[in-house]
């Protein structure tokens, strides 16, 4: 008799155990961590789609009644610290990474350490290497198609130009001079782009001739300062300036409203904020915009169905399991025709 009361208590306590551990896995499912690592958090397209995320993951606590926790940390340019910081999310118990790669050869050490932890890694913005990405199936890459980004970037010059010749070929003598400002010498993008833009003008036979060029780092100070520098070493021959981005294309506007020059065409990459403004007021002729809304969408429900273990929304379809690739669009500023 006895043993049939202990082994009736024995069973209590485990159906008790049970329990406890199934309300414990429910909380756990009731609750969601992602660690973001920013490659600069002064970066202007990244502030913005920081900014996106943030409301992404409100808008997700809503909808799923699930709490969302990022932890954004600003890697400051550093690999090194990038790495620390994958390093502390992954102690911190995070059950997703946001990574915004400081240098996209060097994701190695990053997707080490996740595979070893089994946290699944959602990159964005700096495409790590194919070798890279095909190492794990828990790894995926959000971002635009930077060939298309720079077909479209052409196509607004060659589009232009075939409506309004003398809007582009500002002193009539069938050459548009152009100089290029180029972001980092390893982003894919800014190789990408600078090939690219410059083959759509060809091809849409846009009669094009390069002054200079120069490598600005994404950043608007330096792309100022090298603009500042053209003008002087080539007065009157600039015709049109193609950017890499907007911040830089911002900074070669500065350059020329120091020297109080407004009819030279400039153009940019990625619709920032400032990049919206400049264009709203006819300071920059034209820039290719990512949908960031989308952006910001496809990250967060991505990075909730790596913590759940559940599938993308059919909505956001992944090139080979792997790749999101945001929509783009171009957006110019209207130039009134000549009567």
């Amino acid at each position: 008799m006895r043993k049939m009361k202990l082994l009736t208590v024995i069973l209590a306590v485990c159906m008790m155990l049970t329990s406890c551990q199934g309300v414990q896995q429910e909380d756990e499912k009731a609750s969601i961590r992602i660690g973001i690592s920013l490659y600069r958090g002064d970066d202007t397209f990244i502030n913005n789609i920081r900014g996106i995320l943030e409301e992404k993951a409100k808008e997700y606590e809503r909808e799923n009644d699930i709490k969302v926790t990022l932890d954004i940390q600003d890697a400051k340019g550093s690999q090194n610290i990038q790495n620390d910081q994958v390093e502390r999310f992954i102690s911190l118990g995070c059950d997703v990474l946001c990574i915004n790669p400081v240098d996209r050869m060097d994701a190695s050490v990053i997707i080490d350490r996740a595979m070893t932890a089994h946290v699944p890694v959602v990159f964005f913005n700096r495409q790590p290497v194919e070798e890279d990405m095909n190492r794990w199936d828990k790894l995926y890459y959000v971002g635009v198609d930077a060939k298309e980004t720079a077909v479209l970037q052409g196509k607004m010059v060659v589009d232009l130009y075939r409506k309004q010749p003398e809007a582009v070929d500002l002193n009539g003598d069938g050459v548009v001079s152009y100089v290029m400002l180029e972001g980092e010498t390893s982003h894919q993008d800014s190789l990408i782009r600078t090939e690219w833009s410059v083959q759509t003008l060809k091809d849409g036979r846009v009669p094009i001739e390069k002054i200079t060029g120069g490598i600005a780092n994404w950043e608007r100070s330096q792309a100022s300062a090298l603009m500042e520098q053209w003008l002087t070493e080539y007065p009157d021959t600039i015709e049109l300036v193609i950017s890499n981005n907007d911040d830089m294309a911002l900074g070669a506007i500065d350059a020329l409203e120091r020297e109080g020059i407004s009819r030279i065409n400039v153009i940019g990459i990625d619709g920032t904020t400032p990049g919206l403004e400049a264009l709203e007021n006819g300071k920059l002729l034209g820039t290719v915009s990512a949908n960031k809304e989308r952006y910001g969408s496809v990250i967060m429900e991505l990075a909730a169905g790596c913590a759940l273990g559940e599938e993308l929304p059919e909505e956001y379809p992944l090139e080979d399991g792997t790749y999101y690739w945001t929509p783009q669009e171009i957006l110019i500023h209207k130039i009134e025709e000549n009567p």
